[in-house]
């Protein structure tokens, strides 16, 4: 079975430090400073994210198509550069680490992550916590793959099959996240949800979007667990019904 993990606000956060690379980014490619922010907690993708930003600070689309590459071609620099910030002021989320380990002990289950982060981003935080330990980052599906979130489910299932020698489908696919984007990446992207209600969103609107367990947070790792074999289980079970 194929576990994805979300990064941000699921397994950690790092404050400002991602803010603080896009507005240098767009200092250099326009030029002047950059009035609005993406939001926070989202989930979109930072392609998205970025165009976004050039768009709600007075760039026109056609001229944001142009410098959108340039800046996903900065970003993961001026992030990198800021690594001892995320190591100073990220934290872990709780239960993050026990979480993590437990899965990764399951010799069943292939852990790895799906993240609207770039994948050079996603690596950065993942090592400065020591996370990358637990997940196979090799496998990931990134926002450098495709900035549409649900398509990365099927570029993690397509690596791991590869590697694993075996398919992976919606009915041994979990997604773990905190946010309706990663509810909405495992509805249309191909797989079962625990959604965790540890970031800016809440139990209520994360069941309400579609996910198959709500967790308060990561704490009980043997309750995360039993959310995945029970799911896994009941789509395979649901499937031999149609």
């Amino acid at each position: 079975m194929l576990v994805l993990w979300d990064i941000d606000r699921t397994l950690l956060y790092v404050g400002e430090v991602d803010r603080q690379a896009y507005r240098e980014a767009f200092e250099e490619v326009v030029g002047r400073q950059a009035e609005r922010l993406p939001a926070r907690g989202t989930g979109v993708t930072m392609p998205l994210a970025i165009r976004g930003m050039l768009l709600d600070n007075g760039v026109m689309p056609e001229e944001a198509d142009v410098l959108l590459p340039r800046m996903l071609d900065i970003v993961p620099r001026r992030f990198a550069a800021h690594e001892e910030d995320v190591r100073r002021d990220g934290v872990l989320m709780p239960g993050a680490v026990d979480s993590l380990a437990a899965v990764a002990a399951q010799p069943d289950l292939v852990p790895t992550v799906v993240t609207g982060n770039l994948r050079a981003n996603a690596l950065v935080k993942l090592a400065v916590f020591g996370l990358d330990r637990y997940v196979d980052t090799t496998l990931g599906g990134y926002s450098s793959d495709d900035a549409y979130r649900p398509a990365l489910v099927g570029v993690a299932q397509a690596r791991a099959a590869a590697k694993h020698g075996t398919g992976f489908d919606r009915s041994s696919t979990v997604i773990v996240g905190d946010s309706l984007e990663d509810v909405r990446t495992g509805l249309e992207g191909g797989a079962r949800v625990v959604a965790v209600a540890a970031g800016t969103t809440s139990a209520e609107a994360l069941a309400e979007a579609g996910a198959d367990v709500v967790l308060p947070d990561l704490t009980d790792p043997e309750r995360l667990l039993a959310a995945v074999r029970t799911l896994t289980r009941r789509t395979v079970r649901d499937s031999r019904h149609m």
